[in-house]
């Protein structure tokens, strides 16, 4: 039995069908590492448009672009210093402009991101609140306020930073004398808005319009859970608070005001055709919590991380599969599935590596057994109700790249004394085209963040029309999905039984069994054969299935 049948390709389309999001595939680009269109090292948008046939060729309904607006790039373009302006390493408004255009005539859907928790430093409200000293009205949209102790020296609170050290830096008034404090839950370049000002809702009303009439498709939100803080930014009361995040409701973070703001941006979306979504970026400490974000009149869809997190194990993956549809159920949003984004360890290296482990690993581990577990993982993550999330280059079963240099490195985090791990340059090393040449087809001017040796081997060209290839893999899977009535939109599955270590569930015409144990197991054939990430044998009516193998068969 062959690793997989070559089903016919199909095009995405731009229909006017309601919920198009409720089972789409959507494709993360992150434009510094996708594509390089004017040879400077650093992808931009031309080099997106360039690439947008393939995307249409694998197979995807809509793609995400993270941040591309103006920009000093101290978190890699979540800093914004103008949210109507791309920043000129990636373009030009006219650039955008000519890539939704073609993006729309391919069939595909373009999703921007928004970052609406903070702005730059470099904003020109931030400047001119800085220029204008205490007492600024541009101060107001902002979290500036006096310091503790008795010359003003320490911070208002002991929020920390999630780059590390405290949330709060102080700054120097015109005078030249030590002034106010600002809150920034990430870096000190990125400092909170104050969405208790009704200026800073009007602005961001005003730039949702500015992009939907741009003609963009919908809004992945960064730090959507973070926009409102509890009333007098009280004290948490310990250190290490990143253990906490995830755990409990922060005085942040997860606070009810937020779904407020959602709800008037929903009403904003509901008056341009076309169908138009908000995803939420939402950490929350539950699955039910999250699901508050995509009540009917809030958000379309938000990011499943309670299922990013997840090892490659039977029993661990069922209870989140299980959880995360019975919470998406009640408010009828679909519920997503990710495995690799901009902000972790790519899941081809995670699950190369022992459970436990989180989420940012610093060790390559067994490749072989990554790339395995991660084309079954894929294959289950498909096979899911609901919408699912391709993070650019996780086609080609790209791995983490573990060994950069520190003096390469530029994640801002990584510079810090604390706070998160600062390893994210790993995944976001740009993705190689072709075999050979300069930086393997990403441009003609090197690449921004080193390649590793093997990257030719793992290219487009190099994968392209090899049957057993991790991209040949994702082009049928997402034909065969697309082809499956089953496959797709849902809020259930049916478990059906099965050994220890394997999970099988039933959906319209369709069976998927997932093998996650490190050896062989032998199953009654439960339909005419599909896909699978390995070579499965059938013998007698029984398909044997090898270790970390997902199957999908037709019923």
């Amino acid at each position: 039995m062959t690793q997989h049948l070559t089903a016919p390709a199909a095009a995405p389309t731009t229909g006017t069908h309601t919920g198009w999001w409720r089972d789409a595939v959507i494709y993360q680009v992150y434009p510094r590492s996708f594509a390089d269109g004017n040879g400077d090292g650093m992808g931009d948008l031309e080099g997106i448009r360039s690439r947008l046939p393939y995307l249409r060729e694998l197979g995807v309904d809509a793609v995400w672009l993270s941040p591309f607006y103006a920009s000093p790039q101290a978190d890699a373009g979540y800093d914004v210093a103008d949210y109507r302006a791309i920043d000129p390493m990636f373009g030009t408004l006219l650039d955008a402009d000519a890539l939704i255009r073609e993006a729309h005539e391919l069939g595909l859907r373009i999703i921007v991101d928004l970052v609406p928790n903070h702005s730059s430093d470099r904003h020109e409200w931030f400047q001119r609140a800085l220029r204008e000293g205490p007492g600024s009205p541009l101060r107001e949209r902002y979290h500036f306020r006096p310091g503790k102790g008795e010359n003003g020296e320490l911070p208002p609170n002991d929020w920390e930073s999630i780059f590390g050290g405290p949330a709060w830096t102080r700054v120097e008034e015109p005078d030249g004398t030590p002034g106010e404090w600002y809150l920034h839950l990430f870096a000190p370049e990125q400092p909170d808005f104050n969405w208790e000002h009704p200026a800073v809702r009007d602005e961001f009303r005003s730039i949702l319009r500015f992009w939907l009439d741009m003609g963009v498709d919908g809004f992945r939100v960064d730090v959507a859970h973070g926009l409102v803080k509890a009333e007098g930014l009280p004290d948490i009361g310990s250190h290490d608070q990143l253990k906490l995040l995830g755990n409990d409701v922060m005085p942040f973070f997860d606070q009810d005001g937020v779904h407020e703001i959602y709800r008037s941006w929903r009403q904003i979306l509901a008056e341009y055709d076309g169908d138009r979504i908000l995803v939420a970026e939402a950490w929350t400490p539950t699955v039910e919590r999250t699901a508050n974000y995509v009540r009917p009149d809030e958000m379309h869809q938000a990011f499943n991380f309670q299922y990013l997190g997840t090892h490659w194990d039977a029993e661990e993956l069922r209870t989140v599969i299980d959880a995360s549809l019975a919470a998406m159920r009640p408010v009828g949003a679909p519920t997503t599935w990710v495995l690799s984004n901009h902000d972790v360890t790519r899941h081809a290296t995670r699950f190369a590596n022992p459970a436990g482990l989180g989420t940012q690993l610093r060790t390559a581990g067994d490749r072989a057994l990554g790339l395995r577990r991660a084309r079954a993982a894929t294959l289950l993550m498909l096979a899911l109700p609901g919408s699912a999330y391709v993070y650019q280059g996780e086609e080609l079963g790209l791995p983490d790249v573990t060994d950069l240099p520190d003096e390469v490195r530029q994640d801002p985090s990584f510079f810090r004394a604390t706070g998160q791990d600062g390893f994210r340059d790993g995944c976001r090393v740009p993705i190689p085209w072709t075999a050979e040449g300069s930086s393997y087809g990403f441009g003609d001017g090197g690449s921004w963040l080193p390649q590793p040796d093997t990257w030719g081997g793992l290219s487009v060209e190099a994968q392209t029309g090899d049957p057993g290839s991790t991209l040949e893999l994702y082009r049928s899977a997402l034909a065969v999905r697309r082809a499956q009535p089953g496959l797709g939109a849902g809020d259930s599955v049916e478990w059906l039984d099965a050994p220890e270590g394997v999970l099988a569930f039933r959906r319209d015409g369709f069976v998927c069994t997932a093998n996650t144990t490190g050896r062989a197991i032998t199953v009654p054939l439960p339909g005419r054969f599909l896909l699978s990430n390995e070579e499965i044998r059938i013998v007698d009516g029984s398909a044997e299935v090898p270790a970390d193998t997902t199957v999908w068969w037709a019923v």
